[in-house]
């Protein structure tokens, strides 16, 4: 069982940004759900921060593709930002990639 994340949500005009840090698994991810389900995402881009997060499993993967799904239902955009390697690689093995707006750290 690992630590709950640290996250970090802040909202500006027009989008919202939710900084991610700690392992996203099946104890962690709940954690990102309620912070991202308590924002108006409607018509609004959503960033989520991964750059410091150190392992994501196939719940984290689930987790992402649900906030895909919402934020897409309320008219809006995701992009994850900062994906670091192992995230990446999960997202090549499960070809989900593509379905992710990915940029790097800088805004």
């Amino acid at each position: 069982m690992h630590p709950t994340p640290n996250v970090h949500a802040t909202v500006h005009a027009g989008r919202a940004v939710v900084t991610v840090a700690g392992s996203l698994d099946m104890d962690t991810c709940p954690r990102v759900t309620e912070t991202t389900d308590a924002l108006t995402l409607r018509g609004q881009t959503l960033i989520l921060d991964l750059s410091a997060v150190t392992f994501i499993d196939s719940s984290a993967l689930n987790m992402l593709l649900t906030l895909r799904q919402r934020v897409q239902a309320e008219d809006g955009a995701l992009e994850l930002r900062g994906v670091p390697r192992q995230a990446m690689r999960v997202l090549d093995i499960t070809g989900t990639r593509d379905l992710f707006d990915l940029a790097e750290k800088t805004a």
